[in-house]
C-alpha cells in the first residue's frame, strides 16, 4: 500500500553524464516501506534543470553490457521520441510529475509576495511559534567553507541517523570517507550550502545543498521525528531560502524530481518530466517488470479501500512505524 510517494529506484541522484552501470534496487514499497528490492546494472541518466529549461538532449549513452537505464527527470515532451527508438525494449516504474523550482532572480520580498495571504501568515506564525520555543530568536546555523561543512557533518550525523529520510527512504546523508572528501571539494570549490536548525542548543533539521551552475540542488534534507509537530523542516526552508537570496548569485532553487506538497507550496515554476527504467527485453526483465506492475496495483487498490474506509491516516502511522 503505496500511501507516501517514496523512491522506486535507490541512488539515483541526478546523474548528468555519467555513463558508467551501476547496482540499483528495483523496489517494492509499501508506502515507505521496502519490502524487498531485486538488482539491476544500470547505466544512470538524469536531466539537470538548467538542461530542462534549455535544449535538452534526447540521446542516450551506450549502455554496453548493462541490464539497461535508469532514467531521471526525462522532459515530459522527449518521452514518446525516446521510447520510439528503444521501442522493444521494457519500460518500468514510471512516474509522471511536476519537477518544482524556484526562480530567484528576484529579492526575498518579491519571493514572499508569490504566497497568498493566507500562506504568508501560515509560514510567519510557525517560524514564531518555533523562535518562542528556542527564546525568541530562530537558531539557524549556515555553513559553506571545508571548515564550517565540517562542523556541519559532525553535528548531523547524530539527528540524520533519526530521520524519517534515513530510516525508511534509505536518504540519508551518505556516509564514509568518500562522501566527507567530495563534501570537502564542494566546499573549496564553493559549490555547497548547508543549513542547521537548532532548538535548546540541539540540531533538528538540516539543508544540504550542492551548487550545479547558477542552480542549489535541494539534495539531501531530514529533521527530528520528535520535533515534527513544529515543521521544522518548513520553518528551516524559509529561513535558508531569505540567506540564499540575499547572495544575489543562484537563478534557480531546484527540488528536483519527485511531486510533493512542500515543493510546490515553496515551488515559483515547475516542468512536467518522467522517471521510469528501461530493460533489455530479456525474459527476467519481463518477469520482474510485470511482477512489479501487479504489485503496484494491488497496492493501488488497497490504497482506495483504504481511503474510502477512512483507515489510511491509521495505515500511514503504522507503515512509518
Amino acid at each position: 500500500m503505496q500511501f507516501d510517494d517514496g523512491a522506486l529506484f535507490r541512488n539515483a541522484r541526478m546523474a548528468g553524464s555519467m555513463t558508467e552501470a551501476t547496482s540499483y534496487d528495483i523496489r517494492f514499497i509499501v508506502g515507505a516501506r521496502k519490502l524487498f528490492a531485486v538488482p539491476r546494472q544500470l547505466v544512470p541518466v538524469g536531466w539537470t534543470l538548467e538542461e530542462l529549461l534549455d535544449r535538452p538532449r534526447a540521446a542516450l549513452p551506450d549502455c554496453g553490457n548493462a541490464d539497461g537505464y535508469q532514467l531521471s527527470s526525462v522532459p515530459a515532451q522527449a518521452v514518446d521520441s525516446l521510447l520510439s527508438r528503444y521501442q522493444d525494449w521494457l519500460v518500468g516504474g514510471r512516474r509522471d510529475y511536476a519537477r518544482h523550482f524556484i526562480r530567484m532572480g528576484c529579492s526575498f520580498d518579491d519571493y514572499l509576495a508569490c504566497f497568498s495571504g493566507k500562506t504568508r501568515s501560515t509560514l510567519r506564525r510557525k517560524a514564531r511559534k518555533f523562535a518562542e520555543l528556542g527564546g525568541g530568536t530562530l537558531d539557524v546555523g549556515s555553513y559553506r567553507t571545508p571548515a564550517e561543512i565540517a562542523e556541519f557533518l559532525r553535528l548531523v550525523r547524530p539527528l540524520d541517523a533519526r530521520t524519517y529520510q534515513a530510516r525508511l527512504l534509505d536518504a540519508g546523508l551518505p556516509q564514509g570517507s568518500n562522501a566527507e572528501r567530495e563534501a570537502m571539494q564542494l566546499a573549496a570549490d564553493d559549490r555547497l550550502r548547508a543549513f542547521l536548525l537548532f532548538l535548546g542548543g540541539e540540531p533538528v533539521a538540516y539543508l544540504y545543498l550542492p551548487v550545479e551552475g547558477q542552480t542549489l540542488v535541494y539534495s539531501y534534507l531530514g529533521y527530528s521525528p520528535e520535533h515534527a509537530q513544529l515543521s521544522p523542516g518548513t520553518v528551516l526552508q524559509l529561513a535558508a531560502l531569505e540567506q540564499l537570496f540575499a547572495e544575489r548569485r543562484f537563478h534557480y532553487f531546484d527540488f528536483t524530481e519527485g511531486d510533493g506538497d512542500h515543493k510546490a507550496k515553496f515551488g515559483t515554476d515547475s516542468v512536467n518530466c518522467a522517471s521510469f527504467v528501461l530493460l533489455r527485453p530479456a525474459l527476467p526483465n519481463r518477469l520482474l517488470l510485470g511482477s512489479l506492475a501487479l504489485f503496484d496495483g494491488s497496492v493501488a487498490v488497497a490504497r482506495t479501500l483504504a481511503e474510502k474506509t477512512g483507515g489510511i491516516a491509521a495505515a500511514r502511522r503504522l507503515l512509518r512505524g
